[in-house]
């Protein structure tokens, strides 16, 4: 027995197990325009464990439904990551067009208890949330749903177990060498 990696168009894929010349094949439906996008918080906060704060968004391919996250939604998840934290919070932000923009820098501005710091230009090596999808990428591997609400269902299973293994999103942490505690 070989491992191969299989192919398949547009899909995440990782290696599997077959026989010997019989490559398998994974067959993946591409049709639509749907579409899932993700935004997530790696919080920490001293004396208490690690948090992963996330919000998805389906986008079904209909005329005039978002696309992805703006700049309110962010604020929103800054807002919803404020109230089940309490207390002030620093943000590391890597520098994403919709976090850089102006009626962003406004968002901020209104809330006093936050603080901001940026990431260099393309530093995905600094963000623990990488981290986060990089494993939710792998663990989604070889997967070929149905539909988006399959895909959508399967993500937040995987992102609510993620939320309890607060032991792997200091890994997350740790990995990027960022110091998290005060001098």
């Amino acid at each position: 027995m070989l491992r191969r990696r299989v192919r398949a168009a547009a899909a995440p894929t990782s290696g599997t197990w077959s026989r010997r010349g019989r490559t398998p094949v994974l067959r993946v439906r591409t049709a639509g325009k749907a579409r899932l996008s993700l935004a997530g918080l790696v919080c920490c906060k001293p004396g208490h464990r690690t948090r992963l704060i996330y919000r998805m968004m389906v986008h079904r391919g209909r005329k005039g439904e978002p696309k992805g996250f703006r700049e309110p939604d962010f604020a929103a998840l800054l807002d919803a990551a404020h109230r089940q934290l309490g207390g002030n919070i620093v943000l590391v932000w890597d520098n994403y067009t919709h976090h850089v923009d102006a009626l962003m820098s406004g968002l901020i501005d209104e809330r006093t208890w936050l603080t901001v710091f940026r990431l260099p230009p393309y530093a995905p090596e600094f963000n623990p949330t990488e981290g986060v999808w990089a494993h939710l990428k792998r663990s989604l591997a070889n997967l070929a749903p149905c539909d988006i609400d399959t895909l959508a269902a399967a993500v937040r299973t995987r992102l609510k177990r993620l939320q309890y293994r607060p032991d792997l999103l200091n890994g997350f942490i740790a990995q990027t060498g960022l110091i998290t505690t005060p001098p």
